[in-house]
């Protein structure tokens, strides 16, 4: 039997007013008793900081910040030295290769300079099929933050590659100034001016590394030089940037992007690099001079063995004899022009030039001859091939020695100064000694130290 109970009010209205909630929730009509007397979980409808009789800290309502990580340490610093870090990233290619840099037909050097050409390409492709605001696939998003210092460091080694092969195989102003026009693109990439051009400076290095790849390699596997040889070198770059440019057509439809950012600077630089061939500005790769230098009498003594003689002209103890001649004459003298110059392993023979150059009062730079003409050998040696050649006119003034191919381009030059020797005196000559192993001649002590040596070793 269900009873009603009369509800419990407080005498004190006051205290009713206080205790009891001032809007209750209507109880259903046709809901059951025995529902309505259920127990009900309790939760707390009030929050904390309108509960009474507690104190809420105003910071304690605020997002606290996530404690930085080593990572995200390293990424505000990239971000704040984001210039300086792509300088190290090139100059670290730079310094890596001026450290490892061996022969031009060293095997893994060639295959080292393959890969990284492919990675590069590879890197610079991803960057048309994804570009800023793409988000690239789940593989590449741990890796794809350091793409930029990967560009870098790769057309560092690369572009440095090239330049200490330059530097090997010519000794002219001309070449030495194409370098530096090479880093001056480089540095260029970097400026605020230049970076919404990136596009088209990464593809005019990127042309420049493969073609300059290919007039290393090129030298090598067919074994001569020369001008077709160059432009075979020229065509497989062209060819190199045309498969570049269709892969890029298929993520970028708008024919205007890939001429602008592709075809012209890819080309351009193609075009460029043969007319620079054409004037002389690029050495002639894969030969280059070793040593060389001005003697009073070269004597082969005897198979592999040449004695290199001079008269000191400037002795460090005398600082009067500081700046003068370098080569001092006596009546009867010739200057004999001694080098080593190197080509790879199985090389054919080729034909080299040595003209001299007196620099006249009168009419400056003038020739004398057609020059002397040799048939060069390659030997295998990090040494090279050994050479000289001399002239009868010589007079008291500036000489030039230019040593070139066949069809004019530079290998080295050498200048010097002839003088009338002073010395009324019996001459004393120094003598050095070139071997067939040693790139520099030894002094004559201690070549004769070293054939002792190994004279009292058994055999």
């Amino acid at each position: 039997m269900v009873t009603a109970t009369r509800q419990n009010t407080p005498e004190n209205p006051d205290e009713a007013s206080a205790e009891v909630p001032t809007a209750a929730p209507a109880v259903e009509a046709n809901v059951p008793v025995a529902e309505r007397n259920a127990a009900v979980p309790l939760t707390d409808t009030v929050s904390p900081a309108q509960a009474p009789g507690v104190v809420v800290d105003p910071e304690d309502l605020v997002d606290t910040a996530k404690t930085p990580t080593l990572m995200d340490k390293v990424q505000q610093f990239r971000a704040r030295h984001e210039k300086w870090e792509m300088a190290v990233f090139f100059f670290g290619g730079f310094i890596y290769d001026v450290l490892t840099i061996s022969r031009i037909d060293d095997t893994l050097t060639l295959g080292q300079n393959f890969g990284y050409l492919l990675f590069l390409t590879g890197l610079l492709l991803l960057e048309q099929r994804y570009p800023d605001g793409v988000e690239p696939p789940k593989f590449l998003q741990k890796v794809w933050r350091w793409r930029e210092d990967g560009i870098h460091f790769l057309f560092g080694s690369l572009l440095s590659a090239f330049m200490l092969l330059l530097f090997k195989s010519t000794s002219g102003a001309l070449p030495y100034l194409f370098v530096v026009g090479l880093f001056a693109l480089l540095a260029a990439n970097e400026l605020p001016l230049f970076r919404k051009l990136g596009p088209v400076m990464r593809m005019v290095l990127l042309s420049l590394c493969v073609t300059m790849y290919f007039v290393c390699l090129l030298p090598v596997v067919l074994g001569r030089m020369g001008f077709w040889v160059f432009l075979l070198a020229v065509a497989l770059g062209c060819a190199s940037i045309f498969g570049v440019m269709r892969l890029i057509r298929r993520w970028r439809p708008d024919n205007r992007y890939v001429l602008r950012n592709v075809a012209i600077p890819g080309f351009g630089v193609q075009a460029a690099l043969l007319g620079l061939y054409l004037v002389g500005v690029i050495p002639p790769l894969p030969v280059a001079v070793q040593f060389a230098g001005i003697y009073h009498q070269v004597e082969r003594v005897s198979p592999g063995v040449y004695h290199l003689s001079s008269v000191d002209s400037g002795a460090w103890y005398k600082p009067w004899t500081w700046g003068g001649p370098d080569f001092l004459m006596q009546p009867g003298d010739k200057p004999y022009y001694f080098f080593r110059i190197f080509a790879p392993k199985h090389f054919q023979s080729y034909k080299v030039r040595v003209r001299w150059y007196f620099d006249d009062p009168r009419k400056g730079w003038t020739t004398y001859g057609n020059g002397f003409m040799a048939t060069v050998s390659s030997n295998g040696t990090d040494g090279g091939y050994r050479y000289y050649a001399t002239t009868s006119n010589l007079k008291p003034g500036a000489w030039r020695v230019v040593l070139e191919t066949e069809d004019g381009h530079e290998i080295h030059r050498l200048n010097f100064t002839a003088g009338p020797d002073a010395n009324p005196g019996p001459r004393v000559f120094d003598v050095a000694v070139s071997t067939l192993k040693d790139v520099k001649p030894l002094p004559h002590a201690e070549w004769q130290e070293r054939a002792a040596s190994a004279a009292a070793k058994p055999k």
